[in-house]
């Protein structure tokens, strides 16, 4: 299978260019991050992906007036990178829908949208909860609801994407989204009572958050997108868990790291978070948060290899999966527009011009 078992297979990517410039004119540096690289890279399948994904948001309603901004992301070479366990477009295309919506949350209701309100956001996530896990209303107001979502692109993304979901997934693949969905949008409403109340986690807390609202909704779908299903014992067994919940954490705080390009110094992520809290430059809260990646990957290194000696083919090839999710995830964080500054898409764009 494409996916190699971990257990040594992580090296240290190359360096990445300066995620923001601060103040005096100088760049933050991405520490190398211990992390594998991607398995695969098949630019043209990427392309398709990507196309197929940005003319559903558009039919759909998200990101609208943001398209090309949306295109040049390349989310569907995220998805194609990261389950590199098929060349199937069709079902790269489902696990790309529905990691968009899970976007299309913190896009919409939380940075760029008409109304990005805290106070609004237990409302919102109890309507998307009402999507993802379908509410079924007494029929003199179910109407009310479905005027609702039918308002709403985001909720509107995350139906579709289900539906779509169905076609490659079965019921218990389905209903182990539904869950993990349900565990972010914990993590949202903490992150609103942040805003709300214009409070700064502790790192403790912050980690903590992280755990919930990380990487894993998008993770959880290796097995169906790659066309077998872990079994029911192994997927809930408690070593298990721990570990691909573990890697959901690496992988978005390997996010915050590269995020720092396009957000605020107020914003609430890990570097920020621990310059603050412990009073030392950013540079030095980058490292930290870079050696806590690292730790966590020795860790996730270490349990795969553990659990794939005990446990079925199927929990071998999940884990291996897991591992190159991981992996493709860096590749596109390293190359994406969405985690590169303005100044340095701009030389990019004068080099082509050039050629």
């Amino acid at each position: 299978m494409p996916g190699a078992v971990p257990g040594g297979e992580a090296r240290r990517g190359t360096e990445a260019p300066p995620a923001r410039a601060t103040s005096d004119g100088s760049g933050i540096r991405i520490p190398r991050l211990y992390c594998p690289d991607a398995v695969r890279d098949d630019p043209a399948l990427g392309e398709e992906v990507n196309e197929r994904l940005v003319a559903w948001a558009a039919e759909i309603g998200i990101f609208e007036g943001r398209l090309e901004r949306l295109r040049s992301h390349q989310f569907g070479r995220l998805f194609m990178l990261a389950h590199p366990d098929t060349d199937d477009p069709d079902r790269l295309l489902a696990a790309a829908r529905c990691g968009l919506s899970e976007w299309a949350v913190d896009d919409h209701w939380v940075d760029e949208g008409e109304d990005t309100r805290p106070e609004l956001f237990g409302t919102r996530m109890a309507l998307a909860h009402g999507v993802i896990d379908p509410a079924r209303l007494p029929n003199a107001y179910a109407h009310r609801f479905e005027e609702q979502v039918a308002r709403e692109p985001v909720l509107r993304a995350f139906r579709s994407a289900l539906a779509l979901l169905h076609g490659i997934a079965s019921p218990v693949q389905v209903a182990r989204l539904r869950h993990e969905l349900a565990v972010m949008f914990v993590g949202y409403a903490q992150e609103a009572e942040w805003r709300q109340h214009d409070r700064r986690p502790a790192v403790w807390e912050y980690l903590l958050h992280r755990y919930e609202n990380a990487f894993y909704p998008c993770m959880v779908l290796i097995d169906p997108v790659a066309g077998y299903e872990l079994p029911a014992a192994e997927f809930a067994d408690h070593r298990v868990r721990r570990t691909y919940l573990y890697a959901g954490m690496a992988n978005v705080l390997l996010n915050d790291i590269y995020s720092m390009a396009k957000e605020d110094p107020t914003d609430t992520n890990l570097p920020n978070l621990i310059a603050e809290e412990e009073g030392i430059p950013l540079q030095d809260a980058v490292d930290r948060s870079a050696a806590i990646h690292d730790e966590l990957m020795h860790t996730i290194e270490a349990e795969c290899a553990a659990l794939t000696a005990l446990g079925s083919p199927q929990l071998g090839r999940y884990l291996a999966g897991l591992w190159a999710w991981m992996g493709g995830s860096k590749q596109w964080h390293a190359t994406s527009a969405r985690y590169r500054t303005q100044t340095q898409q701009t030389s990019d764009d004068r080099k082509e011009t050039t050629r």
